[in-house]
């Protein structure tokens, strides 16, 4: 059982930032040490790379500062655990060294549909149940598809092809091996059962590789293997000490903020907006679309996800708030902290502006033809005005999102946990309350998804008996948001009224915008 003084060391290699953190078994971050990282370069349009090694040697300098801080004894630390961004994909060769810079999952690149050939038979009973497009969808974005068309030399050298996960965990333990939780992209992979699809599965024909191309998987909450003598030279932990699975990082961010029922939905306001739920049985809340494996082994998260999410206020603030950006500076507080004070000032509703937050295309809902738009300007809305809207229409997205859920596990939606950047904003948290109308919870720490992963290590070294009682040890809500009803009744008739029939009514202007325009591109 738990003791006093016994520490979890959780790496959380996101997008922005590798952060080295050390939690106690109550959920405390005890030390962290956090490297902001440049998430990609760009060679051509599109493209979104970044060098394997510049990550791994970020991550070594992040540990290696923290130990160097000498805060925890390292011989307190029962366990080491993993978790990243998910479908970054990396090439290895039969000596694990990368063959090419890693393809980040924000890359935007796409191989031919013709790379794989479909049976005729097979593209007609496809079109008959209208998934053709989905199927080619699926081909079109596999990064091992595009490697195998435009770069052939560098798949016919590719020993290994692993997530992120999969390489820190090779540098880590010098052996291939994964979690089932991190398998989250363009791969051979069974989501029902949750490991490497037989060799019979169509999904097969969408990727072609060897088996032997993939690395072997583990459960979250099992031994990974060990920190080898080299990489504890390199990170400076400890020699011999557990790397215990955990999952990628959103399913992670699920589990840290304690939810593990259908009936509290996690809504991540990070980079990528989602909510999600944790359901023991499988459920499709878009049918063929499967939901991702869970941080607890064995579970599934429902997922629904707008794609550009909170960084549209980022991708806003660049593009149209300089004058903001000045102010900030000189106040010494980042443009969104701002805008954030200035969003106070507008009432609920942005005076009538709605937004549909649909930055990037997508392939079922919205459709490949999709585009963003902002309706019902005046000559009294300012940049401040526009600010909230997107965070409104994040938030009307991601009740959408919440009431497809809710249909398709057959389980109410009772309350909101909120984590991501845009949880530390209480306009942000009001603003969810009001338009889900329910409460809405900020979990007792922003590092939600490093706080998932130490539960997976404390469940796997034996420190807690189970999942549910290690999140009640090592989870709890923090501040929480209740509706407010005047809100609530202007927020539901927007909603209702407005935003939900924005999609169908754009929709064919949407196609003609595509067509006489050419984006986006046709696949």
């Amino acid at each position: 059982m738990a003791k006093k003084n016994e520490y979890i060391l959780a790496i959380d290699a996101g997008t922005q930032s590798i952060r080295a953190i050390v939690f106690n078994l109550q959920g405390n971050i005890v030390d962290m040490v956090k490297t902001p990282i440049e998430p990609y370069f760009s060679n051509y349009p599109g493209w979104a790379e970044q060098n394997p090694e510049y990550y791994w040697k970020t991550l070594c300098q992040t540990s290696k500062k923290l130990f160097a801080k000498r805060k925890i004894k390292k011989d307190a630390l029962r366990g080491v655990t993993l978790t990243t961004q998910r479908d970054t994909m990396i090439n290895l060769d039969k000596k694990g060294k990368p063959l090419r810079p890693a393809i980040v999952w924000l890359d935007q690149r796409r191989a031919d549909k013709s790379v794989v050939k479909l049976p005729f038979y097979i593209k007609a009973g496809l079109r008959l149940v209208n998934m053709l497009d989905a199927v080619e969808y699926f081909i079109t974005e596999s990064e091992a598809n595009w490697i195998r068309q435009y770069q052939p030399e560098i798949w016919e050298k590719t020993y290994k092809f692993v997530f992120l996960s999969g390489f820190f965990t090779y540098r880590l333990t010098d052996d291939y091996v994964d979690s089932t939780g991190c398998q989250v992209g363009f791969v051979p992979f069974d989501y029902k059962k949750q490991s490497w699809a037989p060799l019979s599965d169509f999904k097969w024909r969408l990727f072609p590789m060897d088996k032997d191309n993939l690395v072997r998987l583990v459960k979250p909450s099992e031994v990974l293997g060990y920190i080898s003598k080299k990489a504890a030279n390199e990170t400076g932990i400890p020699q011999g000490l557990p790397l215990i699975a955990s999952a990628a990082d959103k399913a992670c961010e699920v589990l840290g903020s304690g939810c593990l029922t259908p009936n509290i939905a996690c809504l991540s306001y990070g980079t990528t907006a989602t909510i999600e739920t944790t359901n023991t049985r499988y459920v499709e809340i878009i049918p063929f679309f499967p939901p991702y494996p869970s941080a607890v082994p064995g579970a599934y998260n429902t997922e629904v996800m707008i794609y550009r999410g909170y960084w549209m206020l980022s991708w806003f603030v660049k593009e149209f708030g300089a004058r903001e950006e000045m102010q900030a500076k000189k106040m010494g507080i980042k443009p969104e902290a701002l805008f954030d004070r200035l969003v106070k000032e507008i009432p609920p509703g942005s005076m009538g502006l709605t937004l549909q937050p649909y930055w990037s295309p997508g392939i079922k809902i919205p459709g490949p033809e999709a585009k963003g738009a902002i309706i019902g300007f005046g000559d009294v809305h300012t940049r401040v005005h526009i600010y909230r809207a997107i965070l409104e229409g994040l938030a009307y997205a991601l009740r959408e999102g919440a009431e497809r859920t809710q249909k398709r596990n057959k389980v109410p939606i009772e309350k909101v946990r909120v984590s991501g950047g845009g949880a530390q904003s209480d306009v942000a948290m009001q603003m969810t309350a009001d338009i889900f109308n329910l409460p809405a919870e900020r979990p007792h720490t922003y590092e939600t998804s490093a706080l998932g992963a130490a539960i997976d290590a404390a469940v796997g070294l034996k420190l807690y008996p189970d999942f549910k009682t290690a999140v009640a040890a090592m989870t709890r809500v923090g501040k929480v948001f209740y509706p407010n009803p005047k809100d609530v009744a202007m927020y539901d008739r927007l909603y209702k009224n407005v935003y939900q029939k924005l999609y169908t009514r754009l929709r064919p202007l949407y196609e003609e915008i595509r067509e006489i325009t050419g984006y986006p591109e046709k696949r």
